[in-house]
């Protein structure tokens, strides 16, 4: 089975060529520096008119790394916009863009959805976006890669260690070398000011390695980051996997495309290693 993309033409372009010619523009502009170990990532969702450039950078990063042999499978954690579905989803189907399919690395997953609290569900995929934006950068950049693709309901700092535990512990078991692109935007309908405001502590948090202070000022701030969940796994396993701090590539607004900074959705681009 196929998962068909849902959101071409609206997110993105469902045009191959339009939105190969995208991707490639918002890449050229990304001057990420050269990275000598990166765990984990971190890339916005939202429309790529709006979040693209960010994600951009994330991607040179990624790219740098696979290039470099750093990992075989690419775990996609994305957060739940639509309440359907197992509080933690793990897809076992490839997945179609309009640039060619993505491979699930099937037994990984398998493996994943097996553990305590992981459930093999489809249907909370279905209509949610956070996965799927992803995948044509993914194509573009790093070309044919298998993937895990997972989507988080529950997204408490317990369902968090708990898949966080279920990745490393299915990874060993499969030798699989894996690295994890937590998909995310941050702070939403505010202003530009009060975003900042409020993510800059969290990122900063995260930078340094503390998944549970980041969950924790998310929280406190009324932050309404959509995948805290996700960042959280990220910064666990980059944590477990040997890293020693973070690195924010980029951060910026819908504001600063639109240049209306009264009410925004902040996106930032960080990876960890």
């Amino acid at each position: 089975m196929a998962r068909r993309p849902s959101f071409a033409g609206t997110f993105y372009p469902a045009d191959p060529k339009e939105l190969e010619e995208l991707i490639a523009k918002q890449m050229l502009k990304a001057d990420t520096m050269a990275l000598a170990e990166t765990k984990a990532f971190v890339a916005p969702h939202a429309g790529y008119h709006y979040s693209g450039q960010v994600a951009a950078y994330t991607y040179a990063a990624l790219q740098q790394a696979h290039a470099k042999k750093k990992f075989d499978t690419l775990v996609v954690i994305g957060p739940n916009h639509t309440g359907y579905g197992r509080p933690i989803a793990v897809s076992l189907d490839d997945w179609q863009t309009p640039l060619g399919t993505v491979k699930n690395d099937r037994e990984l997953s398998e493996t994943i959805a097996g553990m305590p609290d992981m459930y093999a569900d489809e249907i909370a995929h279905a209509f949610e976006h956070s996965v799927e934006v992803q995948l044509p950068f993914i194509q573009k950049t790093i070309g044919e890669v298998k993937c895990v693709f997972i989507c988080m309901g529950d997204q408490s700092y317990e369902a968090s260690v708990a898949l966080t535990s279920a990745i490393v512990s299915a990874a060993k078991n499969k030798g699989r070398k894996i690295t994890i692109l937590a998909s995310s935007d941050f702070n939403h309908h505010e202003s530009a000011v009060v975003a900042k405001k409020k993510d800059a502590p969290a990122i900063d948090a995260a930078l340094k390695l503390d998944p549970e202070g980041f969950h924790e000022l998310i929280r406190k701030s009324g932050d309404s980051a959509c995948g805290f969940g996700p960042i959280t796994v990220a910064a666990m396993f980059a944590r477990r996997s040997g890293a020693k701090s973070g690195m924010l590539l980029k951060y910026a607004t819908s504001g600063d495309v639109t240049n209306d900074y009264s009410s925004v959705v902040a996106y930032a681009s960080i990876v960890f290693g």
